[in-house]
């Protein structure tokens, strides 16, 4: 199956505290109730099998109230499995551990039938499952949230995890934690709810953070519909591919969703995942993410943001902004200019005065900024930042970039398999530093690209040969470059024989 490892905008400002939360609270309270669950679960479960089926079996018994509403429940909502459990011939109850039952004794059945009782009150009011997990046929308030912090595995509490990390992260960047925390909680009680509606009835226990999750998968989709997402296959025996493959957001998601409809609707609760939770957190998470924009909600925890931020950065930072947003831009731009001097690295102060320059149209001054950031984010190794800065200093005029830089935005375009783009980036900065090891490294870059992925061994070939005749030392290279040069002849040679 496809997997999601990230997203490109996987930077914010500020930690993401409730997020973390979240995750470290789930894996607390995993770890303090797995195993008790996995304990509890056959015990309780032999206990409701052989109470069904001494009731179904021998209706003339006196069901003790302690299990008389499990008896109600299963007779109501599961009728044709009690039909088939009242059938003497019926298979199921021959797999039970059921002397007892067939004994003619009704005394000693009655005595049976009440220690059963008694033994499921004491199981039912120790398990886990039971008093916390949701369960159609008797919804307790509490289960609605304490059901979305319950997992059954550690694969089912990983994968929930991962996809609130990847989803949570940036929506409290922009939502704030408050705000952030009420629709996390509110998106699981609206999943579990879809569930019950779809389920009602239903004895069987449901938990997990899915649902929840799913609602922060809708809002991602409304919030950011054109980011892009990188996948990777992962096969049934646990292997990754690890070749590139990017998404965006409004082909993925809405995917994912209809996927959980048709499943929902195929497979019920047979395959034993709530589709229906995933479907209601998902539109619940959709349509409050629409409802947080267009009521200023969003706008309003950004300021609250943006002024927390302010008021624990340096006051000059503060002072320039009270300046920028008075239309003082001069004597703003005098406090970054001082403040950078002192503190170059600080992408903040960067951002505001080459906002400063685009409101004064000064366009080499922010064609100097954009470098400036593309070189920092990259730096930082945010990639995707930093791919956006190198194309706002493209469409400034810009031309070249350090070399170090500029060959590690090469691989921005390739691994999002623009392969064109990269080949023109590697093809640039190859003809711009031809004397750099850069250089030489880009003439590589562009020949595996023309090689592998564009199907151009000839121009392949031209360029692992002139590498391997360059003037840089390349010997640690060399076997890459001879490698290179085998199966560009390799490919032309195959070539030529399918032409002939």
């Amino acid at each position: 199956m496809l997997f999601p490892i990230k997203h490109e905008n996987m930077t914010a400002r500020r930690w993401p505290l409730v997020t973390l939360g979240l995750i470290l609270v789930n894996f607390a309270v995993f770890l303090c109730t797995h195993h008790a669950m996995e304990d509890q679960e056959d015990p309780l479960l032999s206990v409701k099998a052989h109470v069904l089926v001494l009731a179904a079996t021998h209706p003339e018994l006196m069901v003790p109230p302690e299990v008389q509403p499990l008896v109600t429940d299963f007779q109501r909502y599961y009728p044709a499995d009690w039909a088939e459990m009242q059938n003497p011939n019926n298979e199921a109850n021959e797999s039970e551990d059921t002397q007892i039952e067939s004994a003619d004794n009704l005394q000693q059945l009655q005595v049976e039938m009440d220690s059963l009782g008694t033994e499921y009150s004491k199981l039912a009011a120790a398990s886990i499952t039971e008093r916390f997990a949701f369960i159609p046929a008797h919804p307790k308030l509490i289960a609605y949230i304490s059901s979305t912090f319950l997992h059954g595995g550690w694969l089912h509490l990983i994968f929930n995890m991962w996809f609130l990390w990847l989803a949570g992260f940036v929506l409290e960047d922009v939502w704030g934690r408050p705000l952030y925390l009420a629709f996390y909680l509110m998106a699981g009680i609206a999943a579990t709810q879809l569930h019950a509606w779809a389920s009602p009835g239903s004895l069987g226990a449901s938990f997990g953070a899915s649902g929840a999750v799913a609602g922060l998968m809708g809002a991602f989709l409304v919030r950011f519909p054109k980011l892009k997402i990188r996948l990777v296959w992962l096969f049934d025996f646990g292997l990754f591919g690890f070749w590139p493959l990017w998404v965006r957001a409004y082909w993925l998601l809405p995917l994912w969703a209809g996927m959980e409809i048709y499943y929902g609707g195929a497979a019920g609760q047979g395959d034993g995942v709530a589709h229906w939770a995933h479907v209601g957190g998902f539109m619940f998470g959709a349509l409050g993410a629409l409802g947080v924009r267009r009521s200023g909600l969003e706008r309003k925890a950004n300021k609250t943001i943006e002024d927390k931020i302010s008021w624990t950065t340096d006051l000059e930072i503060h002072q320039a902004s009270d300046l920028i947003e008075n239309n003082k831009l001069e004597d703003a731009a005098v406090i970054l200019n001082k403040y950078l001097a002192e503190k170059p690295d600080a992408l903040g102060a960067w951002n505001m005065l080459r906002a400063i320059h685009w409101r004064r149209n000064e366009i080499p001054a922010c064609r100097e900024v954009a470098s400036k950031l593309c070189v920092l984010n990259t730096e930082a190794r945010m990639y995707g930042a930093a791919w956006l800065d190198y194309e706002e200093f493209l469409n400034l005029g810009g031309d070249k970039m350090p070399p170090a830089i500029w060959l590690e935005l090469c691989r921005v375009p390739e691994e999002r398999n623009d392969f064109k783009r990269a080949l023109s980036e590697y093809e640039k900065l190859a003809l711009a530093y031809p004397a750099t090891r850069q250089g030489l490294m880009a003439q590589l870059g562009a020949a595996r690209i023309l090689l592998t992925r564009l199907d151009r061994p000839d121009e392949a070939l031209r360029l692992y040969q002139v590498a391997s005749a360059s003037a840089v030392p390349h010997l640690d290279l060399e076997p890459d470059i001879e490698a290179g040069i085998q199966e560009a002849k390799t490919a032309l040679s195959h070539r030529a024989s399918m032409v002939t």
